[in-house]
């Protein structure tokens, strides 16, 4: 309720955090799952205002017209539905007024309270509060600027261009701008209202089929998909086609990422616990001692008990999700792409039971997990991975030497010193002092009874106790050290 009463950055950090047990408590995570993006319009004027700032002060020249009433609000943009002089129906994304100022004014806070919380609050330390800001910093730069999202669009034409079933919307670059994206309008049924689609003789189990397809080929192929694939961003098009909309939240894999995910899935799929916690050390951003047989133990603890259920039973995403949660107490941090992929994989689920009750989406992606484990060993990519391993070494073999001699030269310089700390250093630093000490009044102790036995063969001198005094002197004090140095290494 806070969260909502301070606005629309709020409530987006909130949303963010709904997804990442890893970064949150969970009692925490669990709470921001009932933030919604509900907000008022903004008056159409307001967004007019937006429009001819961006056309220089005329729209009609690009718009035929435009509808006043928003198709959708939400707290980061507007959309309307308008006309181009040409014909063409399309959709109008323009960013809300003011926005920009008012997630600064927020950033500039959440970074102050972080920063408070890290220094104050000791215990909440270790979830890292600085990160996730500069992470939902990153996110909401990436999403509030429309020429990144209409790149992102071009992307995915390119990536199903060849795919007959799939219809990306067509970007319209000579009118979008940071703040104001035009795009084709697609005419069809949106997923969100699968009460329909018995009447439009939709075959459901086929249609989710579909759609699964379509989300991993971009996870798997691509290693660029869709973050935010609801089933109000999915359309039902003629002739069975797919649409896709809303491509301002994306996430982007390396290869390492990608054969991660698939790894997981099949360790899942064959309770595989150790696997799966060799996957989460390998993947994690910590550099601290990581105990992967007891992450296995508790992963089997949190997974095992939900084998054996149905789909409608369980939610993959979510024990993937709690997972990663569990994974963060091992000091085990995932990168944020993967709990992206994670939070989808919840969202995919959540289409999937509006469509078919009880729809096995992990029979569906260990399917092409396999194909992705058994790719690993394709000659050519052997031989890739071969050449980059040669390139690399190459590359440490020639910069080697200069590296030394760059570090022997600052090493040599004056202020090139560094300090060095040790644990259990001050233990050994005692340990070698007292040796020294226990060698330097052994040293003195066989020095004086040397110089007293010399003393005994020499007649003239004057005696004590029927030896010379030089030896009764000499054996006395060697006496006296030897106390000394017994006691010292007794207290030591």
């Amino acid at each position: 309720m806070c969260f909502e009463e301070l606005g629309p950055t709020f409530i987006k950090l909130g949303q963010l955090l709904a997804t990442r047990p890893d970064l949150v408590p969970l009692e925490f995570s669990n709470e921001f799952k009932k933030l919604q993006d509900n907000v008022q319009p903004v008056k159409f004027t307001e967004i007019l205002t937006t429009l001819q700032s961006h056309y220089g002060g005329d729209e009609h020249k690009v718009f035929r017209n435009i509808v006043e009433q928003p198709l959708a609000t939400a707290s980061i943009a507007q959309v309307h539905m308008a006309q181009l002089h040409s014909g063409h129906e399309v959709v109008v994304k323009v960013r809300r007024p003011g926005i920009i100022k008012l997630i600064n004014e927020d950033l500039n806070v959440l970074y102050t309270i972080a920063s408070l919380v890290e220094t104050y609050v000791p215990e909440l330390k270790v979830y890292n509060p600085t990160a996730i800001v500069d992470e939902f910093f990153k996110t909401m730069e990436l999403e509030t600027n429309f020429i990144v999202e209409a790149n992102n669009i071009l992307r995915f034409q390119k990536n199903f261009e060849d795919d007959p079933q799939v219809k990306i919307p067509k970007v319209y670059l000579e009118y979008s701008s940071e703040d104001v994206l035009v795009m084709e309008m697609l005419d069809g049924m949106p997923l969100s209202q699968a009460q329909s689609l018995d009447q439009q003789g939709v075959d459901r189990i086929a249609l989710a089929k579909k759609g699964i397809r379509i989300f991993f080929k971009m996870v798997f192929q691509d290693r660029f998909f869709h973050g935010d694939l609801h089933a109000g961003n999915l359309f039902i098009l003629p002739q069975g086609r797919l649409g896709l909309v809303d491509f301002g939240v994306v996430g982007r894999l390396s290869l390492k990422s990608r054969d991660a995910i698939a790894n997981i899935f099949i360790s899942l799929a064959q309770e595989d616990y150790d696997g799966m916690a060799i996957e989460f050390a390998e993947l994690t951003t910590t550099t601290g001692f990581v105990d992967v047989d007891q992450l296995a133990r508790d992963l089997r603890d949190l997974i095992s008990p939900y084998f054996g259920l149905s789909f409608k039973n369980i939610n993959t995403g979510r024990i993937l999700l709690d997972a990663a949660g569990l994974a963060a107490k091992h000091k085990v941090y995932l990168p944020p792409e993967l709990m992206l992929f994670f939070k989808s994989i919840v969202t995919i689920e959540g289409m999937g039971r509006q469509i078919v009750e009880d729809f096995d989406i992990l029979e569906q992606t260990l399917v092409i997990a396999n194909e992705i484990i058994k790719s690993k060993y394709d000659p050519n990519r052997v031989m890739k991975d071969v050449a980059l391993l040669a390139k690399d070494s190459l590359s440490l073999i020639y910069d080697l030497p200069r590296q030394i001699r760059y570090s022997l030269k600052k090493w040599n310089q004056s202020e090139g010193y560094k300090n060095i700390r040790i644990d259990q250093f001050t233990e050994f630093k005692r340990s070698i002092e007292t040796s020294a000490n226990l060698l330097f009044l052994g040293f003195i102790i066989g020095c004086l009874i040397i110089s007293g036995a010399m003393a005994l063969g020499n007649q003239t001198l004057p005696t004590l106790l029927g030896l010379p005094v030089v030896s009764t002197v000499c054996y006395g004090l060697a006496s006296i050290l030897a106390m000394v140095s017994l006691i010292n290494y007794l207290r030591k």
